[in-house]
């Protein structure tokens, strides 16, 4: 526990003995994981709202892959440095911030800069850890659950009885899911890319796993289903998936997309969307602003958190690599042969 003596510092509160200077890891030109180099950097300084935690583990996703590969800049205001979550503790706090933050151990959702030993983030955004929950799995938390909870129910509007297709299940988004689906009544069918991993799928929760590479998923989909199809596909891919997604869906089914692996561009049969009332839709979060994304942090607080706490949902762990390793942590995950999360420890 850092020591409750805390000095004014810019309007707010920060604990005694940190740092000028941090070590993180960034890169200076777009390229493979090799880009991503260990530097010293500024220790950030918390604006009103936020508080600077000193962060115990950071999660790897996708959209860090993305960004180091020139194709998903950063905010304006963000930092430059990769990194979307975060679990640590809270050392600093901004102006605006009730002192009881300082010592808490949170995990929260941030624009950038979480590849690093400090990093800010908004006191709205930030989730309590219980004492039963490790700071590597609460790192691997806020960006998986905050992305499905306002992909799967909020936009798309799964609720209980439901059947629901989901593209990449045992990556960290498939499993949380999965697993919120499972616990929410809802059926959920996973793609995955070898036996190996539609048996893990399985384990996880999901109660089909549908390998892609050895069968049409449109044709098992159809079959699981007794041709009625699911009411919500949560795809990942986009490009030539959208098309056979929608071949997937019941009448008046929902396709939410939240990521474009697989191109940013698909052809559809609009009068199939009409005659059978689709709804096509799909969001990125990290863009949002400060307070849409405190709404969502207080509804998934409202109505997911509390299985964490209760210990009744833990985020699928794949591996654990230093800090300084991301770029290790970056070829794992592009190899494509991870289960659930991968952090990285600070």
């Amino acid at each position: 526990m850092f020591p409750k003596a805390v000095a004014l510092w810019q309007h707010g509160l920060m604990s005694e003995n940190l740092p000028t200077e941090i070590m993180a890891i960034g890169f200076d030109q777009p390229g493979g994981p090799e880009v991503l180099q260990p530097r010293q950097v500024p220790l950030p300084q918390p604006r009103a709202g936020q508080v600077l935690v000193k962060v115990a583990f950071a999660g790897v996703n996708r959209p860090d892959v993305m960004q180091r590969l020139g194709k998903y800049p950063p905010p304006k205001d963000a930092s430059p440095l990769p990194g979307l979550e975060i679990a640590g503790e809270v050392v600093g706090l901004g102006e605006g911030v009730s002192s009881d933050w300082l010592g808490r151990k949170v995990c929260s959702l941030v624009s950038g800069g979480g590849y690093a030993q400090y990093c800010l983030a908004e006191a709205g955004h930030c989730l309590p850890v219980p004492e039963s929950l490790s700071l590597a799995e609460a790192a691997a938390l806020p960006e998986t659950m905050l992305t499905v909870w306002h992909n799967v129910f909020e936009r798309g509007w799964a609720r209980q009885g439901e059947t629901i297709l989901v593209h990449g299940g045992t990556s960290g988004i498939g499993t949380m899911a999965t697993m919120l689906g499972k616990h929410f009544g809802i059926t959920v069918i996973v793609t995955c890319g070898s036996p190996e991993k539609c048996a893990r799928a399985l384990e996880i929760g999901a109660a089909h796993a549908i390998d892609y590479k050895a069968s049409d998923f449109v044709e098992e989909v159809a079959r699981i289903t007794g041709g009625k199809g699911v009411d919500l596909v949560l795809d990942m891919i986009s490009g030539d998936y959208v098309a056979r997604n929608l071949k997937c869906l019941s009448e008046d089914g929902r396709h939410v997309s939240i990521a474009v692996q697989g191109g940013a561009k698909a052809e559809v049969n609009m009068a199939v969307i009409m005659s059978r009332r689709y709804t096509l839709t799909g969001s990125t979060l990290r863009p949002r602003s400060v307070e849409f994304k405190t709404m969502l942090v207080q509804d998934v607080l409202d109505n997911a958190w509390p299985l964490v706490t209760a210990g009744d949902l833990r985020p699928v762990m794949d591996r654990v690599f230093p800090l300084a390793e991301a770029a290790a942590a970056h070829a794992w995950m592009e190899s494509g042969d991870h289960v659930g999360k991968i952090v990285l420890e600070v």
